[in-house]
């Protein structure tokens, strides 16, 4: 008997998909409705619907893209595993810079795969996170370090430490998002927070950074490869 009969006599491995790309989301779907151990129980195509389906649905498994517009995705990640826990998220992007890959981890990321890889790889690893197993895509696996206690960090402890690295998880996202021009007011919105508190956050961004003005937060980003996600 093998791995995907012995599971299928069990219950299914239920998966929400997250991504932007409607093309892309449906094409992933309708091949992983071939699988029998595998059911799709919903899909989404940004960062607030995942959330509020997941909470809804509760799956095992949130396949997620990085990549989308609106609120970021790791900041999802965080609610979606705030409520429900057991939920294991995998990360699929274009995208494996040092940055990603780490803002992944911090937000309970169990897999990272990159885009290039065939469904076969996605299929194993949705198979693989049910079992609370992580699978990571060669030029993701390469950048990792496991640690005592089976802990995956990303690179040596021992790496120069940036000024980025000393931001908090709302401090880097507050960055990316006036990496992408939008005002105070809008961030406000996006995140579901107060005008003050995002003043807040931003007026403590540029204390660490010592950059005063919101242009200067926005090329930082940029410059620092935050912007793309």
């Amino acid at each position: 008997m093998n791995q995907a009969q012995s599971q299928a006599q069990a219950q299914p491995v239920t998966v929400l998909l997250v991504d932007d790309h409607a093309m892309l989301r449906d094409a992933l779907r309708s091949r992983l409705e071939r699988e029998i151990d595998i059911e799709v129980v919903g899909t989404a195509g940004t960062a607030d619907e995942a959330v509020e389906a997941a909470r809804r649905l509760e799956p095992c498994v949130v396949v997620m893209d990085i990549d989308m517009p609106g609120r970021m995705c790791f900041a999802a990640a965080h609610d979606i595993v705030a409520f429900s826990p057991r939920t294991r998220m995998i990360y699929l992007s274009a995208f494996s810079s040092d940055r990603f890959i780490e803002d992944a981890l911090e937000a309970h990321a169990l897999s990272y795969l990159t885009k290039d890889q065939p469904p076969e790889v996605v299929i194993q690893a949705i198979r693989q996170a049910a079992q609370g197993l992580s699978t990571f895509s060669p030029s993701v696996r390469d950048r990792l370090t496991i640690g005592k206690n089976n802990k995956i960090t990303l690179g040596r402890d021992d790496r120069p430490k940036t000024k980025a690295s000393t931001l908090t998880r709302r401090e880097l996202e507050m960055l990316r998002y006036l990496a992408r021009g939008m005002s105070k007011k809008e961030i406000a919105a996006t995140i579901h927070r107060s005008y003050g508190t995002v003043d807040k956050h931003i007026e403590k961004l540029m204390n660490k950074l010592d950059i005063h003005d919101r242009v200067g937060l926005a090329r930082y980003a940029i410059r620092e490869g935050l912007a793309e996600a």
